[in-house]
């Protein structure tokens, strides 16, 4: 009798539940149905930012001169840091390029050896190879001033935050604040204050690359062993000295991966802060893109590619490097341990010992005798070589010298101070023919319907144009609110659903909805592309150790190009457009999702596999059942990451004439309408913000679920 109630019950229950679901899906239509017939957001809402924004501007120029707030801080802020860049961009250029070489090889030699030393090195003469030698110094030298100052700044916030939680709780909103928002959007607010110039580049970029290094001096600081500690406290060490003597030491390692980022943070945004004046490589590309000077444009960006490389292998070999003599090496110096035992392998080791020989016995000849140069023999050499070559190229640069060796002048004086413009290599015209060619022979091949062409057109006419049309004329600004915030509340709840609907209505109120919903329709479409490609390639990587490495490669290669350059090839095939950035957008966003899906499914462990197998699953059922299952946290913390870096690159898009917000920015910067730059970034904010949370909150819901711990 019992078991008949229950199961009337449950039956009961199940015809509830469906009243209910059919009931929701009802009211949910109804309520699309009627928010449809609402149309726009109506204009008559826009709160008119731009405006007062634009006056504001105009108030800022007429009191420039006059305002106390200009002549007692931004004023002399911007002097000072015009005068620090000045300095070192006239250094730069004032030095002869093969001691600026020579200065490169031989830290690179002292952080990570032969290998490194000749690889970068190599790096920094294909910067004048390709004809950028002076432009590449200037883009150095805002890289130079725009770092020493972010060091001055983070690392001693850092070592507060970490000494202090009240610090730490206060500066992390506004980390995770600076990180969020695109790079573009720090351009905006410097502009107010400090113009249109190199000098509001460095403050963007200091801005920009900030928050790595606070954030991982803080975690050294926080990681280094409470034991090691109480130890130097038990010897009677102050905060002080333990501090000095034992906490920085020990977080050294994470303090230089925070510089490490730092400096490839401050690349990317020193070359798009051309956009206000920053001049060099970035003023190059930025220029040529606008003209169509692809060829140009292809030999720039590949200019930042070696200084990219440049300065992330150097700063990266600095973490690894041991500050100690290398007298003991016993190692193939030059070539792969591997090749030991083949003759010519070793007859070039053999020749490199004595190269080696030879240099450590001038060392101790002229070092032996001062304890101070014994103890830094390699500094001291390394000074007397840099002084030697920068005399006899001083020297050999002067007309009477060039003379009396029988050298024309016209030639040897610019060749030992300035790149030799025969040693160009000119790929830029070669580079402008290969487009014209691509762009005819690759626009459709043969009779088929393969090629950029017909690819181009497939995005806009298939995906593109009919998801524009159902953010923006179909699925109106009430349903699209709507939507959005039901998924902020079914991944996070209450609070995140509320910011999500008050900040999509400030967007609406920004005037910036339909351009906000072109943008986020380039959004989707790259993010689409991006996890298609991405995720199959993570799961090749971790089921292959080949594959594994050559992707690693891949990424790493791609990681370290700064976003600028992505746009290049992309325009070299597509032409400008929406296509062009958002394939620029997957080239910039594949990394993150292809090294943590790879990660997640590596993560699983091997008992639960081992487990699955024991059962008769195949591999197939258990990739599917399984491994994706459990590394879903990971993959979603994947695709978070993905989503922030289109967004970012959607926006850059706006430079080769994608449309949306990015366009809005460029637009109000390049006619000077402060106003209108900083609406659209305002926008380009909130929208990042409530994506950047929801898969945030996605992710976090998931591992929870599957009792999993998830990081980056």
């Amino acid at each position: 009798m019992s078991a008949s109630i229950a199961i009337s019950r449950i039956s009961t229950h199940r015809r509830w539940v469906g009243v209910g679901v059919a009931t929701a899906v009802l009211t949910l239509a109804f309520l699309i149905f009627a928010a449809a017939q609402v149309g726009a957001f109506p204009e008559s809402w826009n709160i008119g930012l731009r405006a007062p924004l634009d006056q504001f501007k105009w108030w800022v120029v007429a009191n420039r001169q006059t305002h106390p707030m200009f002549l007692y801080f931004f004023e002399p802020l911007s002097a000072s840091i015009d005068w620090g860049l000045r300095r070192v961009e006239n250094f730069l250029l004032w030095l002869p390029w093969p001691v600026i070489v020579a200065a490169i090889f031989l830290i690179a030699h002292k952080a990570g050896g032969l290998r490194l030393a000749l690889v970068v090195s190599g790096c920094t003469l294909m910067m004048g190879l390709l004809g950028f030698w002076d432009r590449s110094m200037q883009t150095l030298s805002l890289m130079v001033v725009s770092v020493i100052i972010s060091l001055q700044i983070g690392i001693p916030l850092g070592i507060w935050s970490a000494q202090n939680d009240r610090v730490e709780r206060g500066l992390r909103p506004l980390l995770d604040a600076m990180q969020t928002m695109p790079a573009f959007v720090y351009l905006i607010p410097v502009l107010l204050f400090f113009g249109i110039a190199r000098v509001p580049s460095v403050v963007a970029t200091v801005i920009y690359a900030l928050p790595p290094v606070i954030r991982l001096t803080n975690l050294g600081i926080r990681q280094v062993s409470g034991e090691t500690v109480e130890a130097a406290r038990a010897f009677g060490s102050t905060e002080r000295q333990i501090l000095f003597k034992v906490r920085l030491p020990l977080a050294t390692p994470a303090i230089m991966t925070g510089v490490n980022q730092t400096i490839m943070m401050a690349l990317s945004i020193v070359v798009i802060a051309a956009l206000i004046g920053g001049g060099g490589l970035g003023e190059t590309v930025l220029r040529s893109l606008r003209t169509l000077n692809v060829g140009t444009a292809f030999a720039a960006g590949l200019a930042i590619v070696f200084m990219a490389f440049l300065l992330d292998r150097l700063s990266q070999s600095f973490v690894r490097t041991e500050w100690s003599s290398r007298g003991d090496f016993r190692g193939f110096r030059l070539l792969p341990e591997a090749w030991r035992g083949k003759r010519a392998a070793e007859g070039v080791e053999t020749a490199v010992s004595h190269l080696y020989s030879a240099a450590d016995y001038a060392t101790h000849a002229l070092t032996h005798r001062s304890d101070f140069l014994s103890r830094r023999p390699f500094f001291f050499m390394s000074a007397l070589a840099l002084i030697a070559l920068l005399l006899v190229t001083m020297a050999a640069s002067t007309p009477a010298l060039s003379r009396s060796l029988g050298l024309p002048v016209e030639v040897a004086v610019p060749a030992f101070r300035e790149f030799p413009t025969s040693w160009h290599l000119g790929l830029a015209a070669p580079i402008d023919a290969l487009v014209k060619w691509a762009q005819v022979n690759l626009y459709r091949i043969g009779d088929s319907n393969i090629g950029t062409g017909p690819f181009s057109d497939f995005l806009t006419i298939h995906l593109l144009a009919p998801l524009r049309r159902l953010l923006v004329e179909r699925l109106t600004w009430p349903v699209v609110m709507g939507l959005l915030t039901a998924v902020a509340y079914a991944v996070s709840g209450k609070r995140l659903a509320l910011y999500t609907l008050a900040g999509m209505f400030l967007v609406g109120l920004l005037g910036m909805w339909e351009l906000a919903m072109d943008t986020l329709s380039q959004v989707i479409v790259a993010v689409i592309i991006s996890v298609l490609i991405g995720i199959p390639l993570g799961i090749w990587a971790a089921r292959n150790d080949h594959a594994d490495r050559g992707l690693r490669v891949m990424n790493d290669f791609l990681q370290t190009i700064p976003v600028f350059v992505y746009l290049v090839p992309v325009v070299m095939l597509f032409n400008v457009g929406r296509v062009a950035g958002i394939l620029a957008s997957v080239l910039y966003a594949l990394p993150p999702v292809i090294r943590l899906t790879s990660l997640g499914i590596r993560r699983v462990e091997a008992e639960v596999v081992e487990a699955a197998n024991a059962f008769g699953s195949t591999d197939w059922q258990i990739l599917s059942k399984v491994q994706i299952p459990l590394a879903l946290p990971s993959i979603m913390l994947g695709v978070n990451q993905t989503i922030m870096m289109v967004l970012a690159m959607v926006i850059c898009a706006g430079l080769v004439g994608g449309a949306g917000l990015g366009l809005e920015v460029v637009s109000g910067l390049a006619q000077n309408q402060l106003g209108r730059s900083i609406e659209a970034g305002l926008a380009i904010v909130i929208l990042a913000v409530i994506i950047d949370r929801i898969s945030q909150a996605w992710a976090a819901r998931l591992a929870r679920e599957r009792n999993l711990e998830v990081s980056s």
